[in-house]
């Protein structure tokens, strides 16, 4: 059986961590689908497994929270029509926690949009904290009683409830793919004593963007969707590695890990790739 030499492991990991598709990947890399999906597969298994082993014992002062949406194979309202649908298909929820000082993702958790994933996912979020926080999240109910059920009273937190009114533009076309203009927000404290002036969503709502750029299956309007949970979940880990510590953020001149004080170097697209050995 003929084995992927690691320079060609590593061009295509490189590829995908940059937003490009498993079908643009294998013909630029010159290989076969199958090739680059098995390697997306191993080396996502293998970032599951670094992350989880990794991120611990953060000191974290100020986290946001957030949920981000994307759809498997069909989405949620078609998928009963659908030809021979695969397990887990319809919508999707990427939920994400961001260290707002170092731009750490301390927690993801991928399921439904429901009270009990929302459970799961604050209770892997307090798993790495090392000390007492304060949490921003937007007003989803959800929330309500995940953290404290999660937390308990050693949190700070606060929600953010934004109030929107009419899109901007005149007609249906622009309404359709306009946002609704912020009017305001609402800052509301649930737990604790969080003080005002941390209480944001921004940079967690930020990588939200982060996300969309670089995993095409996240990208909108196209037909770049995940076609198997599996596949979307390896994705997923894959880039919260890379993102952790291989991408220098630019305002901070170091990864993201570095600067959480995980790691001391920067993780090369090798250093991933080899993950998986």
């Amino acid at each position: 059986m003929n084995k992927l030499p690691i320079a060609k492991k590593v061009q295509i990991i490189n590829m995908l961590v940059e937003g490009m598709s498993l079908r643009a990947a294998s013909r630029i890399a010159d290989v076969s689908i199958n090739t680059v999906t098995k390697l997306l597969v191993d080396t996502g298994k293998a970032c599951q497994n670094f992350h989880d082993e990794t991120v611990h014992g953060l000191k974290s002062t100020r986290i946001e929270a957030d949920e981000i949406w994307s759809f498997v194979y069909a989405k949620q309202k078609n998928v009963e029509d659908a030809i021979a649908p695969v397990e887990g298909a319809g919508d999707v929820w990427t939920w994400t926690a961001i260290d707002a000082d170092s731009k750490m993702i301390v927690s993801y958790f991928v399921g439904n949009r429901d009270a009990q994933t929302g459970y799961e996912f604050m209770k892997d979020v307090k798993s790495r904290l090392n000390n007492r926080v304060q949490l921003t999240t937007d007003g989803h109910k959800a929330y309500l009683n995940a953290v404290p059920d999660a937390f308990g009273s050693k949190i700070d937190y606060a929600m953010l409830i934004k109030i929107y009114g009419e899109p901007a533009g005149t007609n249906q076309t622009e309404r359709k793919y306009s946002p609704g203009d912020c009017t305001g927000f609402d800052k509301k404290r649930i737990i604790g004593k969080p003080l005002a002036e941390n209480v944001s969503t921004s940079y967690v709502e930020r990588q939200n963007l982060t996300m969309r750029m670089h995993m095409r299956r996240f990208t909108r309007l196209t037909n770049a969707f995940s076609k198997k949970m599996e596949n979307h979940c390896h994705a997923i880990a894959l880039h919260f590695v890379y993102y952790n510590f291989a991408k220098i953020h630019k305002t901070l001149r170091v990864t993201p890990a570095m600067e959480a004080g995980l790691t001391k170097d920067v993780m090369s697209i090798e250093d991933i790739v080899r993950l998986a050995d």
